[in-house]
């Protein structure tokens, strides 16, 4: 079974996600967006999109919780609920709650060092 296969996504937290967002636009040239990130599409060589994207975000970090890293990274999985009992028989603490939306389906691991970690499955045909 296929573990990682990408990475979804990078979100950074923040004591002023307004002035951090800022920054980044001003001194980066990151097109942030209204809900405090942007989505980058993924290209091949020649320039030509891809099936794929990766989001970036910059927020308060509410949705770190309970881990207390500076950022959470998101990483894309081929079958969410698979993995997710791979990673209990293994040992690992996996938290109790998954999210299925429109955007795919979301389950969360923590690893050794108390960091949470994003494991999503995206939605078929991205």
């Amino acid at each position: 079974m296929k573990r990682v296969t990408g990475i979804g996504g990078i979100f950074i937290r923040a004591n002023d996600p307004e002035s951090l967002r800022s920054w980044y636009q001003k001194h980066l040239g990151i097109d942030v967006q209204d809900w405090g990130g942007t989505v980058f599409s993924w290209a091949d060589p020649d320039d030509k999109t891809v099936s794929g994207s990766t989001t970036w975000s910059v927020g308060d970090g509410a949705y770190f919780k309970p881990g207390n890293a500076s950022f959470m990274v998101n990483y894309r999985v081929d079958d969410l609920m698979a993995l997710l009992d791979v990673l209990k028989s293994e040992g690992c603490e996996v938290m109790d709650n998954t999210d299925i939306s429109d955007y795919g389906k979301f389950g969360w691991v923590i690893d050794p060092e108390g960091n949470k970690v994003e494991l999503w499955e995206p939605p078929p045909g991205m």
